[in-house]
């Protein structure tokens, strides 16, 4: 057990509400700041992508024992359904009884905070940081970033507090911190498919719904109530583009020509489309994460990705799980603790953006393109007879829990050998033949 320590968390999002149950089953005082209002008090919406939860957020969730009341809010989906202007195609994400959980951000926030609370955990909301003196893990808070701050002194403190973190922003004043971010020139704003009148949904609710049309798309994911979030993702600029869609006119036009099979289940797409915010995407990266045995960033602080391999909050909860190993290995050594952890997690945390970055247009192009999704099938096949020699990336990614880094060289590796099964005279005949298997089998032998 480590000696009690009197912990600040400055985030009362996803991330900041499940380290503090951690934190406290470790038999720490545990303090969550947050600048917002209690997200339990007021109506959440028209900012969000739906969370697509998996492996890596669910062992991170089961390891502090709080899985299962996450499991009452979650909707399995098994596969993607794809939606072509003119067709409606099935991919089966992994092996029989594998999926991806679809939960309203919303909805396991506010149910997070409960948890950490019920473990124990005092939540401060309305509370700005402004600045934290990294020396002595002291808390500077005020109404405004001029007027009269208060210190508040912890043992250690740990920044959740998203992409645009105030406690990265005093880190990034030191020498030797280095720091990048960059925005897609593609946003995305929220849309809504609302339930039938019974309640139940408009489209299969165990499947993630996407529009491929390649600069842009369409995806939908199903809530409880028989609803679905629907994210539009376009570029700012351009021929399709957030800037060429003005007025109610032109919005219709666009999804009758483009998502056709969507307009009748967007009852109020124009009023939502100029109601709800254009919000943009950012992968940042820094580092350190950490400063000395006082200050560490987890989540989104130190490591934010655009959203496309659903992988943003199952990232940030397997940092909760390494460092909570971490813990338990190296005990009241916290300097230890933190420089293994961020050691562990930062090339991880690199790799999966990357890969979040390539499935954008993975997502947006390819699963439109036949000759991709007869890779997926080759794939697939393949995996189901040789389960030892071949897991297909996105189940490396998303069903298990090896490292990201690894998924990344291994995805890499595996490509280039579909590349050249691809170009195998009749491919689309004799796809499921002894000869592509040898060719495959010869293929990894080569590595």
């Amino acid at each position: 057990m480590q000696t009690p320590k009197k912990i600040a968390i400055v985030g009362s999002g996803l991330v900041g509400s499940l380290l503090a149950i951690y934190l406290k089953k470790a038999g720490h005082t545990v303090h969550i700041y947050d600048r917002s209002p209690d997200i339990r008090q007021i109506q959440f919406s028209g900012r969000s992508i739906n969370l697509a939860m998996s492996n890596r957020g669910w062992k991170a969730l089961d390891g502090v024992g709080v899985g299962d009341a996450v499991r009452e809010i979650a909707i399995p989906m098994d596969k993607r359904a794809i939606h072509l202007v003119d067709d409606l195609k099935f991919q089966n994400y992994g092996q029989e009884g594998e999926c991806i959980y679809s939960i309203s951000r919303g909805t396991l926030n506010r149910k997070m905070i409960d948890l950490a609370e019920e473990a124990g955990a005092d939540f401060f909301f309305e509370q700005k940081i402004w600045d934290v003196t990294l020396t002595t893990a002291t808390l500077h808070i005020g109404e405004t970033e001029r007027g009269a701050w208060e210190e508040r002194q912890y043992d250690l403190v740990f920044g959740a507090d998203g992409a645009f973190s105030r406690i990265r922003h005093r880190m990034q004043r030191q020498s030797m911190f280095n720091y990048s971010q960059e925005f897609l020139n593609i946003g995305y704003k929220e849309l809504n498919i609302p339930a039938n009148a019974d309640g139940s949904h408009k489209l299969d609710k165990n499947s993630f719904h996407i529009w491929p049309r390649g600069e842009y798309m369409l995806i939908a994911l199903s809530n409880l109530d028989g609803s679905f979030t629907c994210t539009l993702f376009m570029p700012f600029e351009g021929e399709n583009s957030f800037a060429s869609l003005n007025d109610r006119k032109e919005v219709e036009a666009f999804f009758e020509k483009n998502f056709p099979d969507s307009v009748e289940v967007i009852p109020n797409l124009a009023e939502d489309f100029f109601k709800n915010p254009t919000s943009t995407l950012v992968t940042m990266k820094c580092y350190p994460w950490t400063y000395t045995d006082k200050i560490a960033l987890i989540g989104d602080a130190c490591h934010a990705i655009v959203p496309f391999y659903g992988q943003g909050m199952n990232a940030g909860f397997e940092d909760i799980t390494v460092l909570n190993e971490m813990i338990l290995k190296y005990g009241d050594d916290w300097e230890r603790v933190f420089s293994e952890y961020q050691k562990s997690r930062k090339p991880n945390a690199d790799a999966i953006a990357e890969l979040s970055y390539r499935n954008f247009v993975e997502m947006g192009t390819k699963t439109a393109d036949d000759k991709f999704l007869l890779q997926k099938k080759i794939e697939k096949w393949f995996s189901d007879k040789h389960p030892d020699k071949w897991i297909p990336l996105y189940s490396r990614v998303t069903f298990s829990d090896r490292p990201y880094v690894e998924a990344l060289a291994l995805g890499d590796f595996q490509n280039a050998i579909m590349e050249k099964v691809l170009k195998m005279d009749n491919i689309e005949t004799i796809w499921d033949s002894a000869a592509v298997e040898n060719k495959i089998l010869e293929l990894l032998q080569s590595q």
